[in-house]
């Protein structure tokens, strides 16, 4: 049996479906906090049960006669999302799993000056701890993420952050389908993968310059202040500690933290990566053009 936690997220939920194309349903099934929100899956034959990383008790349940447990990491960050990686990790093994996988970042690192970065590394030196088996996804930055920066980009011309770095922006559905290969069995990858991202690195002056090109409108880069860009994000209701975490995103970028690009995404596909440019065109997609 092959777990997935976070069957019904972004993630998981894009994972599992390609799982699917690979193994039969009934070698597949989902921990999930709802388990009602996965009744789709269960019609397809997946087995479904409740697994929380908060409820560690739920664990046990959810993993039973798991072969193969694929971790996708929580969204919180710091002491408690470390916390609740390891509380998986142990439940995994107790339950019997061979090999645990986990959804990693290219920039676990613990001396990230993103947060989320070091959170990772803490899990994956627990995962090592453990002396089994286990895969480290080093995951390319989303490029989901990169619409969540434009703010009012497209309404103003004017694309307004921190000052930010070259990242090897890397699309779900590609991350997903590699998630999946390796879940099926392929095994070419022991501890942390190589970075597992699209092949090109892209700062913001690169993302509006696409923009410009898509929308048919000049989109210009403007860098903001730290503190006030922080303070803008506070004065519109975004608790302080989630601003900081945020600014620490762009001080990561701009060391470099996530400009490492790397081929094994596309030989793991067998395919080019999806480039950046494309989720930005379901973004406009969206909103419309002019």
């Amino acid at each position: 049996m092959i777990i997935i936690t976070g069957g019904t997220g972004e993630l998981g939920s894009r994972i599992v479906d390609q799982l699917l194309e690979r193994v039969p349903a009934d070698r597949v099934g989902v921990s999930v906090r709802d388990p009602e929100r996965a009744a789709g899956l269960a019609a397809r034959g997946v087995r479904v049960r409740r697994g929380d990383y908060t409820d560690p008790a739920s664990l046990p349940h959810a993993f039973e006669g798991a072969s193969r447990v694929l971790l996708v990491s929580t969204n919180q960050a710091g002491e408690a999302a470390v916390e609740q990686h390891v509380a998986a990790v142990d439940a995994a093994r107790a339950a019997g799993a061979r090999r645990v996988l986990y959804t990693s970042h290219q920039a676990a690192d613990a001396g990230s000056l993103f947060a989320p970065m070091r959170d990772h590394a803490a899990t994956e030196r627990h995962l090592a701890a453990t002396g089994a088996p286990f895969t480290s996804l080093r995951n390319g930055f989303y490029a989901a993420t990169v619409p969540l920066m434009l703010g009012r980009a497209l309404e103003t011309g004017e694309l307004v952050a921190p000052a930010d770095g070259p990242v090897s922006w890397t699309a779900h559905a590609d991350l997903a389908e590699a998630a999946a290969i390796l879940l099926a069995g392929d095994d070419r990858f022991d501890g942390p993968t190589p970075p597992l991202t699209a092949p090109d690195v892209l700062d913001l002056d690169d993302v509006a310059h696409i923009l410009t090109d898509l929308y048919g409108r000049t989109i210009r880069r403007v860098v903001a202040d730290d503190a006030e860009w922080a303070a803008g994000l506070v004065s519109h209701g975004v608790p302080e500690e989630r601003a900081t975490l945020l600014l620490g995103m762009f001080h990561a970028a701009r060391r470099g933290e996530f400009a490492t690009a790397g081929p094994d995404l596309e030989k793991l596909l067998q395919r080019p990566a999806t480039p950046l440019r494309t989720a930005l065109e379901a973004v406009l997609a969206r909103v419309g053009t002019p």
